[in-house]
């Protein structure tokens, strides 16, 4: 095993206990200052970060075990679903933290595990190139998600977030800009993803996941 292979696995598995150990510290305040299990298991951020943590851990380990690569799909979800939460955050929500706010571990969720992702997908561009299409269930999640969010807020009297809250100004239609909105910025960096990663991908030196699984057979330069 390379020391490169050894590297890029080591920094999937440092950066996936990062965001757990992130991750653990907010649930545990979450638990302890009535906020609940159920409300923080509905803010994107951590469902998000989840997500991200356990790509980057199985994809880590794979390299370090020489098993299988991790599908890109899974991949390239992740780094939407993060580069999203980094993007809503840093645009929109940053600022308005409550006074109790964990600094380093906010810090993790919305600003270092988008990049990570990111970079991990921009390092690592996926073997073969991606059609389009094959881009449009990762909107699956994000949908589900805000169906969930409109659904459960009236029962819960709570919503992880102000423009998914119709009792704020405007109502529905505020709400309804909003998920268009971010629904568009969703369609928008899934294609960036997308595009960038299809870009990187091409002729030259064999994939490391795939040099490691042995999945991939050398093509002979012989005539």
């Amino acid at each position: 095993m390379s020391a490169m292979t050894r590297g890029l696995g080591a920094a999937r598995v440092a950066f996936a206990l990062l965001a757990v150990s992130a991750l653990a510290v907010t649930f545990d305040q979450a638990l302890h200052i009535g906020e609940g299990a159920a409300n923080w298991f509905s803010y994107f951020t951590n469902l998000s970060n989840l997500f991200g943590a356990a790509v980057l851990l199985v994809g880590g380990l794979a390299l370090l075990t020489g098993r299988g690569p991790i599908g890109d799909a899974w991949r390239g979800a992740a780094a939407l679903y993060l580069a999203v939460t980094g993007i809503v955050y840093w645009t929109l929500l940053a600022g308005q933290e409550r006074g109790d706010v964990i600094v380093w571990a906010n810090v993790v969720v919305h600003a270092v595990m988008p990049v990570a992702a990111l970079t991990d997908w921009l390092a690592g561009p996926p073997a073969r190139p991606i059609r389009w299409v094959r881009g449009l269930p990762w909107l699956a999640f994000p949908l589900a998600y805000l169906a969930y969010s409109l659904l459960r807020g009236p029962f819960a009297h709570w919503y992880p977030y102000d423009f998914l809250d119709p009792r704020q100004p405007g109502g529905y239609l505020h709400v309804t800009t909003w998920a268009l909105a971010v629904t568009a910025a969703f369609v928008f960096l899934m294609s960036l993803i997308v595009g960038l990663g299809n870009r990187l991908t091409g002729p030259g030196p064999m994939p490391v996941e795939e040099l490691v699984s042995g999945t991939l057979t050398p093509i002979d330069p012989r005539p």
